[in-house]
């Protein structure tokens, strides 16, 4: 059985049972073989835009036995994936602003469930999912060896609401409980404000949340 990172764990645990998988960016192809091996989804096309990893991906599905299950796909982002193939998409492992230019390229994802981890600037992708209608369902931060991650998944619901600064920055985060995450954010924040950013309502609200989980 294909064993998973917390990250990855996290992601796979957002993959609506008996969902057709879309894993974009796909690396070696961890999750959608866990997936298939756990019975969690009927079926997945796993991509990526480069062959290596593309080809990473080819051999642990070979090896595992689930050519029948899952199609190795070499694609820029969603461009070569039939939407009739999925119901769910996941795009782990790269950057928030690189992650909402793949999604706002296809001309499909309304119709799915999304699930994201960006690597960096979370904000960029929460921003572009209030930006087109979507619905941030969980919002949740994974502790994985050193590292911190940010997690969430989201569905188009047609509603276009006013949304803050700090609505892209925090989402609909519950769990402020990972300390280090969110001194991490606070740092970064307050740098950026020696430049002349204004992250001030962002801080105070983060520096809330934390004083109350202490509580």
């Amino acid at each position: 059985m294909q064993k998973l990172t917390n990250r990855l764990q996290a992601c796979a645990n957002l993959v609506k049972d008996g969902a057709r998988l879309a894993d974009i960016g796909c690396d070696h192809g961890y999750v959608p073989v866990y997936l298939c091996e756990t019975g969690k989804i009927k079926s997945a096309v796993a991509s990526d835009v480069n062959e290596g990893p593309l080809n990473s991906c080819k051999s642990l599905v070979n090896f595992s036995g689930l050519n029948d299950k899952i199609k190795c796909v070499l694609s820029n982002g969603l461009q070569k994936i039939d939407k009739n193939e999925i119901d769910d998409i996941l795009i782990a492992g790269m950057g928030g602003e690189l992650i909402a230019t793949i999604l706002g390229a296809c001309d499909y994802v309304k119709e799915k469930h999304i699930i994201l981890n960006p690597m960096t600037h979370p904000e960029l992708a929460r921003k572009w999912l209030y930006d087109n209608g979507f619905e941030i369902i969980n919002d949740i931060i994974v502790s994985d060896s050193r590292h911190h991650y940010s997690v969430f998944d989201a569905e188009y619901s047609g509603t276009f609401r006013e949304y803050t600064q700090t609505d892209c920055f925090l989402g609909r985060i519950n769990d402020y409980s990972d300390k280090e995450y969110f001194v991490h954010l606070l740092n970064y924040l307050k740098n950026k404000q020696k430049s002349g950013a204004d992250y001030s309502a962002v801080i105070q609200e983060i520096e809330t949340r934390i004083n109350n989980d202490n509580g």
